[in-house]
């Protein structure tokens, strides 16, 4: 990215688990509550502290606040909304800027197992652009066809998306 120059964090800061939103219409929905238990599950498995959940959902529902509360893991762990965010592309940019803040530089973003390759270009190259590790966790197997075929239509759009998401990324650090 021209013209912001980031170090690297040279010592780990921590890390963070990130559960994007899953199509949220107007309550949590029930593969949003499979992303949360898988989060919740690896959490306690990897004594992670901070948690981001992230999204906007559709007709001014805050798929990010729901999360937050349908969430029933751990409760010492710090849960971070980040209730702004309308696509995956956003998702990343917006969770990478409070991670930023919070000086984690490891992450572990649970997506729906169609969502994986989109996650780990999206996710996986924003972070690592600005030191942050990311892996990606598959919540469940298995995905319906249709959802394959509609993850499919939104991979088209992601490269577009990206490029928006680094402007804004751009603008932000500046600031």
């Amino acid at each position: 990215m021209r013209g912001v120059t980031l170090g690297r964090v040279s010592v780990s800061a921590g890390s963070a688990v990130v559960v994007p939103g899953h199509s949220s219409r107007g309550r949590v929905s029930r593969r949003c509550l499979r992303l949360l238990e898988a989060a919740a599950r690896l959490v306690e498995r990897e004594g992670v502290r901070t948690v981001v959940l992230t999204g906007g959902g559709a007709r001014g529902a805050r798929e990010a606040a729901q999360m937050a509360e349908a969430w029933t893991g751990r409760r010492d762990v710090e849960l971070v909304v980040e209730p702004t965010a309308r696509n995956t592309a956003e998702n990343a940019a917006r969770s990478l800027q409070l991670l930023l803040e919070r000086g984690i530089d490891d992450a572990t973003v649970v997506c729906a197992p169609q969502h994986v390759p989109r996650v780990r270009y999206l996710f996986g190259g924003l972070y690592e652009r600005f030191g942050v590790r990311c892996r990606v966790q598959a919540a469940w197997r298995a995905p319906h066809p249709f959802a394959l075929a509609r993850e499919v239509a939104a991979f088209a759009v992601a490269r577009r998306q990206r490029r928006a998401v680094l402007a804004e990324l751009e603008t932000a650090l500046r600031g």
